[in-house]
Formats: structure tokens, C-alpha cells, sequence
């Protein structure tokens, strides 16, 4: 239970169908990746932290049943989740360890890929984890990862200071909670330190009208985290209103236009 309460937006269903919507959104970014990188069928990958299991069920399509997608998940419900998932899809080649990154040991094997993707910024030891991540995967292969480069690009214009004061109480909680928002920009460093060598390094970043179905994904966002500040008594219930009216200003405004926190996409080989 500790495990499903310290995960920063919790494990409940209403955060399942937010991390649903989040990748629906983001998957022409990530099946592009994944060809870019190599990923094909009869692959084995390695999904670090791999949540309710959206990323590791396309991963297991991609690779098909002559391949294998190794799940790494320390949430019960996550687990639970994509459990039933591949039962209803009928998958076969998913390999689920229920564990904790920094507590336990990742699973060995003749790994081809890793999939890494918004686990480095949450983690409170990224050195420990691109440690244990050097030792178990092979010489040749490839780690993907999806990090925050540099979360202060999330703003809006024309600009709505009441969703600037809410992105600050975000980053504040979520580096007292042990992560780091800009997770990506030590991951060159600890790369080359456990065997890596990067081969690319590409930014995504997003321009987005109140019309565009990706809007929905940060929008979402702020609605789930509003209710957690206010539980935890970081903001009271006016300030979350004032948030929310100024969101709903913008969306009403066919001027208006957000930038998405600036994503990077690191792809490294293990020499």
C-alpha cells in the first residue's frame, strides 16, 4: 500500500485513464521512436517502469510472439492492470515483475532494447538506476528514453500567471517528493558512466490550440494534481478554482496557445 500511495498522481482508476489518454497522445511520437531505434519483431525489450502496461502491450505487438517484452512495475494495481490487459489481448510474451527499481534487482537477459519513459524524473536515485540498468543490458544494445529536459517551457500565451503559480507548486512538490523535473539533463553523464555511449538526442516540443486532441493531455494533468495539492494542503480550494478558471479562459480562446514541457529523447548504446 505504501508503494500505491508515494506514486505522485496515485495508482486509482482515474489516474489509469489519465496515463490511457496520456499515451493515446503520445503514441505517433513513440511507435516513430521505436522504428527509428530498431524495434521489431523478434526483439526482447526491457520496459522500465512500465505502469499500467499501454507502452509494454504495443511493444509486445510490435516484437510479436517470436519476441518478448519484459515489464518492470512496482504498483500492484499498475501490475493488476496490465495483467488483464494482455489476458484480453491474448499476449503471451510479456514477462511481468512486479518490483521496485530502487529496491530490487532488475531481471537479466539477452536484452536487444530498454524502453524508459518518465521514470528517470520520478526516481530518487537516477544514478542507481542507470547503474542497475548498464549491468543487465548486453553489449549492442539499445536504451530509449522519454525524460523531462526542461519542465519550465509548460506555459501558456497569451500568459496565465495563475497556471505559472500552479507549475511552480508542481515542481516544488515533485522535487520534495525526491524526483527531479529536468530528469533528463544528467542522463549524458550517468550514461557514459555505466558502459553508454548516446547516440541521439532529440527535443519534443509542442505548440498547441485549444482545439487539438494533445491539449487534453497536460490539461488532465492539472485537473488530477489540482485535487492532490489541495489534499495535501499545498493550495486551498479558491486557488484551484482560480487555476481552473483561468484554464477555462484559454480554451475559450481561439488565440490562445500552449507550449508542452520540453521532452527529450535520449537513445544510447551499450558498448
Amino acid at each position: 500500500m505504501a508503494a500505491e500511495r508515494d506514486y505522485v498522481l496515485g495508482t486509482h482508476q482515474e489516474e489509469l485513464s489519465r496515463l490511457g489518454l496520456q499515451h493515446r497522445v503520445w503514441r505517433p511520437v513513440v511507435l516513430e521512436c521505436w522504428q527509428r531505434a530498431g524495434i521489431t519483431v523478434g526483439k526482447r525489450v526491457l520496459d522500465l517502469g512500465a505502469g499500467p502496461g499501454y507502452a509494454a502491450i504495443d511493444l509486445a505487438e510490435i516484437v510479436g510472439p517470436t519476441g518478448e517484452v519484459v515489464a518492470v512495475e512496482r504498483s500492484h494495481n499498475f501490475v493488476h492492470a496490465m495483467e488483464t490487459m494482455c489476458r484480453a489481448r491474448s499476449l503471451a510474451n510479456v514477462r511481468i515483475h512486479e518490483l521496485d527499481l530502487m529496491t530490487g534487482e532488475l531481471p537479466k537477459g539477452s536484452y536487444d532494447f530498454a524502453w524508459c519513459r518518465w521514470v528517470v524524473s520520478f526516481v530518487d536515485n537516477q544514478s542507481l538506476l542507470i547503474e542497475k540498468l548498464g549491468k543487465v543490458m548486453p553489449k549492442g544494445s539499445v536504451a530509449i528514453f522519454h525524460e523531462y529536459g526542461h519542465y519550465e517551457t509548460w506555459r501558456f500565451f497569451p500568459p496565465l500567471p495563475m497556471h505559472e503559480r500552479f507549475r511552480e507548486h508542481v515542481i516544488a512538490t515533485w522535487r520534495e517528493s525526491g524526483g527531479e523535473p529536468d530528469g533528463a539533463l544528467q542522463l549524458p553523464r550517468l550514461l557514459g558512466e555505466n558502459g553508454f555511449v548516446v547516440r541521439s538526442a532529440t527535443p519534443h516540443i509542442f505548440c498547441l490550440r485549444p482545439g487539438d486532441y494533445m491539449w487534453q493531455w497536460p490539461v488532465t494533468f492539472i485537473e488530477t494534481y489540482l485535487e492532490r495539492l489541495i489534499e495535501t494542503g499545498q493550495i486551498d480550494h479558491e486557488f484551484g478554482e482560480e487555476v481552473r478558471t483561468a484554464i477555462g479562459s484559454a480554451e475559450k480562446d481561439p488565440n490562445a496557445r500552449m507550449l508542452t514541457p520540453l521532452v527529450l529523447e535520449i537513445t544510447a548504446e551499450k558498448l
